[in-house]
């Protein structure tokens, strides 16, 4: 298998776009969520996407292959709430290891076909790990500043399931992303090495922030150096920024990162921020722009798109990076 470590250090890579974005063309309804898996389950399972893998993975595949059309090199699981603690809420925390493993089984064989294609092209599965719906860092009671509705420990055990359900899959990467609360971040990372000490892997790990406002601080209140210093002592692959901010709000953050950071940057911003309809306005080309800067100031060596991205948008971003390595190649 290629090193993702050795082609970062020649060249820009393409992550993938969003996967709910896309998932919502589909206008599924909720049989589709339980085809073949769940047709007895008590709770009403519409919009959990993460089943998909399972129940309509030809929905998954296909919007996968759309992303590799579009030219990416690393293509994200469907498993961006894959934990025990996040599918709590559909009562189905019973699925956590198939979400995991069936994502990145589903992502593996895509990436393997359009690898075998172009071999001198290799495409990277990763593992999607997202922050889950609690936080370490904050109270969810007003009145009560020292509560907590979830523990370290719960984390880590259930990031650690997740993780061994990415590794069974195929997944090449883990990607611990939209982080809103680093020590939440903290767990996914104590997990995976848990997991991949017992596992016998080594996986590279990216870790991306998210700002969640013009503050620049991530929602429980780290500035960006700060996140950095927090995450810094695990032996990453990159750490960046995603969500939340489209490309250009994101950009002096970005700049921070690439002067502080021992390790590959990245970035995968919203396509700008939602309208009052909830959706996203930037075109491919007014989003190819704003990352035609980070490229020319070297910010980032892995970009891709979140929320309201599309093939589209991430074949304008595959078109920039060729045209600056072939300019880079031809001196």
């Amino acid at each position: 298998m290629a090193d993702v470590r050795e082609i970062l250090k020649e060249r820009t890579l393409v992550l993938d776009g969003a996967m709910g974005t896309m998932i919502q063309r589909y206008k599924l309804e909720e049989e589709d969520f339980r085809k073949g898996w769940f047709e007895d389950h008590e709770s009403p399972l519409k919009g959990n996407n993460d089943l998909l893998s399972m129940t309509r993975p030809d929905v998954i595949k296909a919007i996968h292959a759309e992303y590799l059309e579009a030219g990416c090199d690393i293509v994200e699981t469907n498993t961006f709430s894959g934990t025990t603690i996040a599918q709590a809420d559909y009562n189905l925390e019973s699925a956590a290891y198939d979400i995991n493993y069936h994502g990145a089984k589903i992502a593996r064989e895509v990436c393997d076909e359009f690898t075998a294609k172009t071999p001198d092209k290799p495409r990277f599965v990763a593992g999607s790990i997202g922050p889950t719906n609690r936080t370490l860092s904050i109270s969810p009671d007003v009145n009560d500043p020292g509560f907590r509705n979830v523990t370290y420990e719960e984390l880590v055990t259930a990031y650690k399931e997740q993780v061994s359900g990415l590794i069974d899959g195929g997944a090449d990467i883990f990607l611990v992303e939209t982080v809103f609360d680093t020590l939440n971040a903290k767990a996914a990372l104590y997990a995976i090495d848990e997991a991949q000490e017992e596992k016998g892997t080594e996986l590279p790990i990216m870790v991306s922030g998210t700002i969640t406002d013009a503050s620049g601080r991530t929602l429980s209140g780290q500035t960006t150096e700060a996140f950095l210093i927090s995450v810094q002592h695990s032996n990453l692959l990159s750490v960046g920024l995603n969500c939340a901010l489209g490309a250009d709000a994101l950009r002096p953050y970005l700049q921070v990162l690439k002067q502080k950071a021992p390790f590959f940057t990245s970035a995968h911003p919203n396509a700008g921020l939602p309208n009052e309809m909830g959706e996203y306005d930037e075109t491919p080309e007014m989003m190819a722009s704003q990352i035609k800067t980070f490229l020319d100031e070297g910010l980032v060596n892995i970009v891709g798109g979140c929320c309201g991205t599309t093939p589209e948008h991430i074949k304008a971003m595959v078109e920039l990076v060729d045209n600056k390595l072939e300019i880079k190649q031809n001196g």
